[in-house]
C-alpha cells in the first residue's frame, strides 16, 4: 500500500491522489493501486516555521509513522517544500520515502543536455533551502524568477491555488512563465504542488503528461510511486 502524507496543501494532496487514478486509467477496479492519504492539513507552515526546524519535523514524524503503523510500505509526500527535512525523516521513519527533489531530478536527466537552463517556480522556501539547486546544480543551470516577480506571479498563485481560485491563479502565473522562457529555459519545474493546477486549471490531464516544456512533480512523483508499487 502507497503511504500519502499530504495536507500541504490539500488541494495539492488531492491532485497527486488524483493523478496516480490517471494513470491507470482504463483498468478494472482490482488494477488501481491501494492507497492511504493522511491529509494532515496541521502539520505547521513550512514558510512561517523555517526557523523551527524541529516543530515542523516532529508533525512530519507524526504523520509519516501513522502511515508506518497502517501497513504502508512506503510513503510519497506531494510537497516540494517538505523535503527540506527529508534526510531527518529518512533517518527516523523506518519504511521507504521517496524523495520528489531527486526523482524529478532523474527524469530531467532522462531529457536534457548537461548545461541546459532549466526554470524552477517555487515557493520561496523551496528556493531559499536549495532542495532542488543541490542535485540539478551538478549539471544545469537552474533560473529562478526575480524577486518581484517571484512576489507578484509566483507567490500570488500558489495562494490563489489555496483559496480555490484557480482560473486567477492560471493567469497571475503567466509572468513569471514568460520570464523563463525568455530566459530560454528549456524546461520548466513546477516546484510547488499548487502549481500544476495553476498551470493546466484542471483542463487537461493529457496534456500535463504531454508537456515538452513544464515539469510536474506531482504527476513525476505519481509514476515513481506506480513503479515502486508493482
Amino acid at each position: 500500500m502507497i503511504g500519502i502524507l499530504g495536507g500541504m496543501g490539500t488541494q495539492a494532496g488531492l491532485d497527486f491522489c488524483s493523478k496516480l487514478a490517471k494513470l491507470n486509467r482504463g483498468k478494472s477496479d482490482q488494477n488501481y493501486p491501494i492507497f492511504l492519504l493522511y491529509n494532515k492539513s496541521n502539520i505547521p507552515d513550512r514558510k512561517q516555521n523555517l526557523k523551527k526546524y524541529s516543530k515542523v519535523l516532529k508533525s512530519l514524524v507524526a504523520g509519516c509513522k501513522f502511515l508506518q503503523k497502517n501497513k504502508c510500505k512506503f510513503i510519497s509526500i506531494p510537497c516540494n517544500t517538505a523535503h527540506y527535512w527529508y534526510e531527518d525523516l529518512k533517518e527516523i521513519i523506518k519504511i521507504p520515502i521517496l524523495n520528489m527533489p531527486k526523482i524529478v531530478y532523474a527524469s530531467a536527466s532522462k531529457n536534457c543536455r548537461k548545461g541546459s537552463k532549466i526554470g524552477l517556480l517555487a515557493t520561496d522556501t523551496t528556493i531559499k533551502t536549495g532542495i532542488y539547486k543541490k542535485y540539478f546544480n551538478r549539471k544545469y543551470d537552474l533560473i529562478t524568477p526575480q524577486q518581484k516577480l517571484q512576489i507578484k506571479s509566483v507567490n500570488k498563485s500558489i495562494k490563489l491555488v489555496k483559496m480555490g481560485k484557480t482560473k486567477e491563479a492560471e493567469k497571475a502565473i503567466k509572468p513569471a512563465v514568460n520570464y523563463l522562457m525568455k530566459k530560454n529555459c528549456k524546461k520548466i519545474i513546477l516546484g510547488c504542488t499548487e502549481l500544476p493546477i495553476a498551470i493546466f486549471a484542471y483542463k487537461s490531464f493529457r496534456r500535463a503528461k504531454l508537456s515538452k516544456i513544464f515539469m510536474d512533480p506531482n504527476l513525476i512523483l505519481a509514476e515513481a510511486s506506480l513503479r515502486k508499487y508493482r
